[in-house]
């Protein structure tokens, strides 16, 4: 019967402390790695950004047809970087955990973000680079080069409140994502835990930060309007709600609940 049971789920305490774990290594990593990692993260999450695109461009599909399947095609991305392996700036918001437990510093933390920020940026705008020089826009006689337009242009103009809010809840289920993929044991698993929160992010319009560092490059290079002023303050409102989505309302709450001092969470069954 154990090992049955070992083919379970981790139990949420367990991932509790693994999220600990690979938070420690995570703001060890040699600084070239890390680097790398994070251009890879990028380039993945604008892989599923250019998916979604695609779906976005058929103007066949329902409103709640084309959210639900572009969300279904942009998990392709924290597929990637979970599966593959890549340091997510979003998913990194979880290093909060080994902060509050006192296994790294605050300033491991701070580098982690930084250099994970900044690079999941160069290889994000860098796959819109690609993508441009491949002619995507001109796919479906255009229609996906328009579709990187009005999405970059409704991003850009969304209010900073309401940009804010939907970055925080974005990152809610981005982070939520990464929680129960670490509670599985094969691919399969990891796949059916991310899924289902991706689809639900981005069919609902949240925003997530990465995603829009390949849209608003690639709608420059397509020739949007966009003055750099209003793409950094949308930026700065969405990486600051994914900050508080990810590291304050998971990492931060999921400690409370099983990492803190003197914490003793409900036994049961994995």
């Amino acid at each position: 019967m154990a090992e049955v049971f070992g083919l379970d789920a981790y139990a949420p305490k367990e991932i509790a402390a693994r999220v600990a774990d690979v938070g420690v290594v995570k703001a060890r990593l040699p600084l070239l790695s890390l680097a790398l990692l994070g251009v890879l993260a990028g380039a993945f999450i604008g892989l599923g950004a250019l998916l979604f695109a695609l779906v976005a461009s058929d103007a066949s599909l329902g409103f709640a047809a084309s959210r639900l399947l572009g969300g279904l095609v942009f998990s392709l991305g924290l597929i990637l970087v979970s599966v593959a392996g890549a340091e997510l700036f979003t998913g990194n918001n979880l290093l909060a955990m080994a902060w509050a437990s006192g296994r790294i510093s605050t300033a491991e933390l701070l580098r982690n973000w930084a250099v994970v920020c900044a690079t999941n940026a160069v290889g994000a705008a860098g796959l819109a680079w690609l993508a441009w020089l491949a002619g995507q826009g001109g796919l479906n006689q255009g229609a996906v080069g328009q579709a990187v337009l009005r999405i970059a242009s409704a991003k850009a103009q969304l209010p900073l409140a309401e940009a804010f809010w939907r970055g925080v809840l974005c990152n809610l289920l981005v982070c939520m994502a990464v929680w129960m993929a670490l509670g599985g044991r094969s691919v399969t698993d990891k796949v059916l835990a991310i899924v289902f929160p991706i689809t639900g992010f981005v069919a609902a319009g949240f925003e997530h930060s990465i995603a829009n560092l390949y849209f608003f490059p690639l709608a420059l290079l397509l020739g949007a309007p966009l003055g750099a002023g209003e793409l950094l303050r949308s930026l700065a409102a969405v990486v600051a709600g994914n900050l508080l989505g990810g590291s304050v309302l998971v990492a931060l709450v999921y400690w409370v609940i099983y990492l803190r001092p003197g914490a003793a969470p409900p036994a049961g069954p994995k």
